[in-house]
This record gives structure tokens, C-alpha cells and sequence, in this order.
């Protein structure tokens, strides 16, 4: 599932290959913005604030988001895709790489990339993190734990598979009012800081895949730490908004 340490290492990867590059085919496959046409222009940059992934190029900014199934892929010429091409939804290359952004979630152009970022928390992962900021704002929120720490505009970055796991590292309720600020906000930044550079994020200290959750994805198999039945729910900011949520009543006691 794709969050903040997911559009940070793609970001990077997308800089690497991209930034100081002219364009040589530049292929938006989404309606609004099909006819648009920035081949021969030079990529400026590539870089993520939270889950946003912003291309700048020239005088406008390529905003791309990943959602839920979205992969950004970057090849040598000729090499064949990983992904078939109808889901492609956004094609950049240069002379030395071609880079295709799959089943994204967002693809739009902007002038003012603040009007998809400017809302935004701060980011862990950013170089303006402000811990004091993400802290008062959690502070202001009354919801249940889990929504708070979903919404972007408290921090960039954690997603649901965040929320679930520092919840129940910090032992708390997920549809309780959220308590513990520094250090949920401390340890969530450590998290995700270091799931940048792993391969599978993990929070156990195991990285293989099946031993690297404590809760998440888990309903019914024994909480790791204390044995009893891990359950799920969901919880939701609004109708139709409902994310799954995974807690051990033992650990996370009501």
C-alpha cells in the first residue's frame, strides 16, 4: 500500500533519473490533461511532500498521486513494461530513460502546486519537519486516534497502515480521542524515516513479509505480544471514507 515513505523513495528514484533531462515524449493518458504537450522541456526536478509526487517542469508542475494501486516505473529505452499498458496513465522519458506512472490516483498540471500540497501537515520526510506543528495539530483534533492520525492535514505521510501499527506501539484505543502526542508524532517519524531505505516496511523489527505488521492485516491470528485475538473494524472522517482498522483489546485497552 503506497504511503509517505513510498512516494518519497519514488520521488527520488524519479529525480535520479529525470532532473536535468529534456523531455523527448511527455504522454498524459488522463482526459483533462491528454492534449497537453511539455516535450523539449527540461524536468526541473522530481520530489514528494506527504503522498504528492510533483514534477517540475518549466513553469507548471506535473502533480501525480499514488492512492491505493498507483506505481511509478522507470526503464532504459526499449526495455519492456512491467505493467500493461492501458493502465498506464502518464509516460515521461528522455533520451536515456523512460519513466511510466501506472493506475495513479491523481494526474493533473498546476501553476501554483500549492493548491495541492498547501493543506498539507507537516512531512516527516520533509526538510522543513516541524514536530511542535504536527503535535498541535493532533492536539486540536477530537476525533477517534485513527482518523486523526490519517488525516494529512495533522501529518503528511502516514496511511493506514501507519495509523494502525503506532496505535498499537503507543497502546492506544484507535476509536478513542487520540492522547501521547510526542511520542506517537517522535515514533512515527522514526518509523517512517527508516522504512525509507527498507525493502518491505516492517515495524516487528522482522522485515519478512507476514512478520513485519503487529496488527495490520491480522484480524484473528494472536496479537504477537500477548496472545489474544487481534480484531477489525472500520473508521471513517465521513460516509463512504471508512478505512480498515486493526487493534488487540488486550494492548490497546478501551
Amino acid at each position: 500500500m503506497p504511503e509517505g515513505d513510498t512516494a518519497h523513495r519514488t520521488a527520488r528514484r524519479l529525480n535520479e533519473v529525470l532532473a536535468g533531462q529534456v523531455l523527448t515524449t511527455f504522454d498524459l493518458r488522463v482526459p483533462k490533461a491528454a492534449t497537453a504537450d511539455l516535450t523539449g522541456q527540461c524536468v526541473d526536478s522530481v520530489r514528494a511532500v506527504g503522498k504528492h509526487i510533483l514534477h517540475r517542469i518549466g513553469e507548471v508542475t506535473l502533480h501525480t498521486h499514488l492512492k491505493m494501486e498507483g506505481e511509478w516505473h522507470a526503464y532504459p529505452p526499449g526495455e519492456r513494461w512491467r505493467r500493461p499498458g492501458f493502465q498506464a496513465r502518464a509516460v515521461l522519458a528522455s533520451a536515456d530513460w523512460q519513466t511510466v506512472g501506472f493506475d495513479l490516483g491523481v494526474v493533473e498540471l498546476l501553476r501554483d502546486e500549492q493548491n495541492a500540497i498547501g493543506h498539507l501537515g507537516p512531512d516527516p520526510l520533509g526538510p522543513a519537519w516541524d514536530p511542535s506543528e504536527a503535535i498541535a495539530r493532533l492536539e486540536r483534533d477530537p476525533r477517534p486516534a485513527h482518523t486523526a492520525l490519517l488525516d494529512q492535514r495533522n501529518v503528511a505521510g502516514f496511511g493506514n497502515v501507519y495509523a494502525n501499527e503506532l496505535l498499537f506501539l503507543r497502546g492506544i484505543d484507535p476509536a478513542a480521542p487520540l492522547h501521547d502526542f510526542p511520542q506517537l508524532v517522535e515514533l512515527g517519524a522514526r518509523a517512517i524515516r527508516s522504512n525509507l531505505t527498507r525493502p518491505v516496511r516492517a515495524f516487528t523489527g522482522d522485515g519478512r513479509r507476514g512478520r513485519n505488521h503487529w496488527v495490520y492485516g491480522r484480524a484473528g491470528l494472536p496479537c504477537r505480544r500477548c496472545g489474544t485475538v487481534i480484531l477489525e473494524t472500520s473508521l471513517g472522517a465521513a460516509p463512504g471514507r471508512d478505512r480498515r482498522v486493526f487493534w488487540c483489546p488486550t494492548c490497546q485497552p478501551a
